[in-house]
């Protein structure tokens, strides 16, 4: 059958032979669209509507510092909101960050950064690109020793490791693990170092590696010893020796 186009073609579609009619798509999407619907409506994930409860779980964290630093320790609380409490998709997230400190140098910028990093965690998603971000903070004037010969270069860098520390708790996060070789490795040169004489006996330290050991560039340790002439860190496996 011919048919004239006495009107100016705008556009065109394909029709597929195998596309169900219309009568059809109305009878089959109600038994498609309804059983995934019903498994996954009650479940509640972070978002910036969530409303804050009247209790939330916290933890609070003491960060002493050198004097040059700050004078004072500064106290770091994070409150987490439980999710879906009661169910199996139960969820512990972070929903506000709170620090204090009787040192009143540091307060403008303290209230600033508490208040964006609690911004993002009610925001939800991935926030554990925080840590990575402060940590990567350095101070012009250097950086300072923790104990167990961690080397921090801000502050800020502490904070975020205190955030690291508390998105491992609740599982958010998950500490770094290092294979079968990179532990036995550790083993072989924290024995061989033993046996190796040393020049003089000083004073018990404080870190659990020796006193000779230098700054890993890969972990921020001081726990790189000099071993066959290769540079090998006691802390994270590193070696260059590869």
């Amino acid at each position: 059958m011919t048919r004239k186009i006495e009107q100016k073609i705008t556009g065109y579609q394909v029709v597929k032979a195998e596309a169900p009619t219309t009568a059809e798509t109305e009878t089959t999407q109600p038994e498609i669209a309804q059983e995934p619907k019903q498994e996954t409506a009650d479940v509640i994930h972070m978002h910036e509507r969530v409303m804050r409860p009247e209790i939330l779980k916290g933890y609070t964290y003491k960060v002493s510092t050198p004097d040059h630093v700050s004078e004072h320790s500064l106290y770091i609380t994070i409150n987490d909101i439980i999710l879906n409490a009661g169910t199996e998709h139960e969820l512990e997230r972070p929903f506000e960050v709170f620090i204090n400190s009787k040192n009143m140098e540091h307060f403008q910028w303290i209230v600033a950064l508490t208040r964006i990093i609690s911004a993002v965690f009610r925001k939800g998603g991935d926030v554990t690109f925080l840590v990575e971000e402060l940590k990567s903070v350095f101070d012009p004037r250097g950086g300072y020793w923790k104990k167990g010969g961690v080397f921090m270069p801000s502050l800020v860098a502490e904070i975020g490791d205190v955030i690291e520390q508390h998105l491992i708790k609740i599982g958010l996060m998950h500490a770094p693990e290092l294979d079968e070789h990179q532990k036995q490795l550790i083993e072989d040169k924290r024995k061989e170092f033993a046996l190796t004489p040393t020049p003089a006996e000083g004073e018990e330290e404080e870190s659990s590696f020796p006193e000779q050991a230098q700054l890993c560039k890969k972990c921020s340790v001081k726990a790189a010893i000099v071993m066959d002439g290769c540079l090998t860190c006691l802390n994270c496996g590193d070696s260059k020796c590869g």
